[in-house]
């Protein structure tokens, strides 16, 4: 089920989103499988995390409707999001409600969506995080932050890793 609009990627400008991609050496089952059920494996915790508190887990609930959030070590739940769309192992799509305070806004939404596709004995994923415009007059800072090192490209570099050595 997809809750998000069908032509949302297709009136989306360059300006208005993020296109990532990485190859994983397991297949797409597995890539899905480690990027929602082992993100807290992969995420960096330490650095990319919004509670008060330190992140013991990123948890992403295994279907349409369900939570993206963090765990802290004492227990406590900070949501980053949810789950607009659920369709192991080829697609999903999260809904990043976290605003350009690092705080998380239900009322703001953007969307990363991750493919996976089997291809040359392996998996490509894509990761296009799209609707920044949401951000309003601070979209243009917060497309270069996901876009960074330090953004989707480190993470995802740190997701390829655990999932080709998976």
């Amino acid at each position: 089920m997809n809750m998000s609009g069908a032509d949302t990627a297709s009136n989306a400008t360059a300006t208005d989103l993020v296109k990532k991609h990485v190859f994983v050496k397991t297949t797409p089952q597995r890539a899905f499988d480690v990027f929602t059920k082992e993100m807290g494996t992969w995420w960096p915790l330490a650095t990319h995390h919004i509670s008060k508190v330190a992140a013991a887990a990123a948890v992403i609930e295994p279907f349409a409707g369900g939570r993206w959030f963090e765990r802290g070590t004492d227990g406590s739940e900070c949501d980053w999001g949810r789950v607009l769309a659920w369709d192991p192992p080829a697609r999903l799509v999260l809904a990043w409600q976290i605003n350009a305070d690092w705080q998380h806004d239900k009322q703001l939404m953007t969307e990363v969506e991750v493919r996976f596709t089997a291809e040359n004995g392996g998996t490509r994923v894509d990761l296009e995080h799209r609707l920044l415009r949401n951000f309003g007059a601070r979209s243009a800072e917060m497309r270069a932050a996901v876009d960074s090192e330090g953004g989707w490209t480190g993470i995802l570099a740190g997701f390829a890793n655990r999932a080709s050595a998976a």
